[in-house]
């Protein structure tokens, strides 16, 4: 046995690599095509709000598929769905990358979409069952860094390739280190898992993606065409198709999302909060791109190194939240972490025109610090409360809160910003302010308050988990 543990470790480590590589790729290309809509738009001959559903379409499509995928792993093997999503995802990248139109674009990134998250929805779930409960911080450490990197290194990454290659190779980049991440997963992922003889709940999986769509569709929409007639039908579709998926969920044999978890107040809260962090990071990823580019006129490829501070820090305190979680508890560190980003986030309210590049490039570091030390502890807590059995799904849901943070932040930072400016002009604005960069500051400033806000009611729940914790205990 003691031959066999080297092997063994070294076989976790390969399963962290080929899980951590995928998980950075399927939530980075949620992000990367942000930067490159200007140039794909010149390159297909489409409109600024038709190129916006090559990212639209992808975000939805992901979620829209996500728990059933989840449900699926549970039941069919976890390692088997991620092992055919790999390959799905790869696919569709390389599809995307061919200059063939918008239409067939947007087919591609419903493929990719579908790969990512078949991979998306099972990597926590084989992490929690393939690591003890010793050494499951460090391994969450080290997905959640995967996972977060993806989510904000999207503009400093698409930026870097951009300068040098055209915008094919921002989905193209993916194939060789897909290829890299399967061939290190076919030795490394578990070959046999538990799995249970249950049905696929077909209805919940139909009324949630229904949900879904109907929902994003007037999130997304809102934003170009404002609230018209047919954005508030599909919210009313949305709700409707809500409280039917809540119904179907408690009446089937098999449901897709057995709400019985959600009962667990580490696992609810956790998510809650993560939805929070999500939520807020997005702002600084779409609003700091206007500061830097348009307000202090760097070039892309300075503000991509400057946007690259914080996926950088969160390399190493990522990892190191992990190990501070396995010694003293997720729940204690993950508060320490958003501490940390709150005590960041109100910093950047400050940022003006003449802010130093020392002020800028430390609030960075301290905001990746404390979404590293976050992201990881939380990720561990929430997946360690739920049953074996439920570790599928419970990741699915996970990964979905991870996406609606991604997209409720991208509606909310962009309506805050533009509805402020619009508000202060007394006019209607929908783009950058050209030689009014004080009114851009202003809004700027104002839309980073109200996401402080939203890291302050983070930091309260993850505090008030701990505090339920030790209540616990005692």
């Amino acid at each position: 046995m003691a031959q066999n543990a080297p092997s063994q470790g070294r076989k976790n480590v390969s399963t962290l690599i080929a899980l951590g590589i995928f998980s950075f790729m399927s939530t980075l290309d949620g992000s990367i095509v942000n930067i490159a809509m200007p140039i794909m738009s010149k390159a297909l001959n489409v409109s600024s709000s038709q190129i916006e559903w090559v990212v639209s379409i992808y975000l939805i499509t992901i979620s829209s598929l996500l728990m059933f995928f989840g449900r699926l792993g549970d039941v069919v093997g976890r390692s088997r769905v991620f092992k055919i999503g790999t390959a799905v995802f790869i696919l569709g990248s390389f599809l995307s990358g061919l200059n063939m139109g918008l239409a067939f674009l947007l087919f591609s990134r419903v493929i990719q979409a579908t790969g990512a998250a078949m991979t998306m929805s099972n990597s926590f779930g084989i992490t929690t069952s393939t690591f003890s409960a010793s050494q499951r911080g460090r391994a969450m450490g080290v997905i959640g860094t995967f996972v977060a990197l993806g989510s904000v290194a999207g503009p400093a990454f698409g930026g870097l390739i951009l300068n040098y290659l055209p915008w094919n190779y921002i989905f193209w980049i993916n194939v060789p280190i897909g290829l890299i991440a399967i061939l290190i997963g076919l030795r490394s992922l578990p070959k046999q898992e538990p799995v249970q003889a249950a049905p696929i709940d077909w209805l919940g999986t139909g009324t949630f993606t229904l949900v879904i769509v109907s929902f994003f569709y007037g999130v997304l929409q809102a934003q170009v065409v404002g609230f018209t007639p047919i954005i508030w039908a599909s919210f009313v579709v949305a709700i409707l198709s809500f409280i039917a998926f809540v119904y179907v969920e408690n009446h089937a044999k098999a449901p897709l999302l057995d709400l019985s978890i959600f009962k667990i107040a580490d696992y609810s809260l956790g998510l809650i909060a993560a939805l929070l962090v999500f939520i807020n990071g997005f702002f600084f990823n779409v609003l700091i791109p206007y500061y830097l580019v348009n307000a202090r006129g760097f070039s892309s490829g300075f503000s991509g190194i400057l946007l690259s501070i914080i996926p950088l820090t969160m390399l190493v305190s990522g990892p190191v939240g992990g190990v501070l979680a396995d010694r003293f508890g997720g729940p204690k560190i993950a508060a320490l972490g958003l501490s940390i980003a709150v005590i960041a986030q109100f910093m950047t309210v400050l940022f003006g025109l003449d802010t130093s590049l020392w002020y800028f490039g430390g609030t960075a570091i301290l905001i990746g610090i404390g979404l590293g030390l976050f992201q990881s502890p939380n990720n561990a807590t929430v997946m360690s409360a739920v049953p074996t059995d439920r570790l599928g799904i419970a990741g699915s849901v996970n990964a979905l809160a991870r996406n609606l943070g991604m997209i409720l932040g991208v509606s909310f930072s962009t309506t805050s910003l533009f509805g402020i400016m619009s508000a202060q002009a007394g006019k209607r604005v929908t783009t950058y302010p050209l030689h009014q960069n004080d009114l851009f500051i202003s809004a700027m400033r104002l839309s980073f308050f109200i996401s402080a806000i939203l890291l302050v009611i983070a930091a309260a729940i993850a505090f008030e988990r701990l505090r339920q914790g030790k209540k616990s205990k005692a």
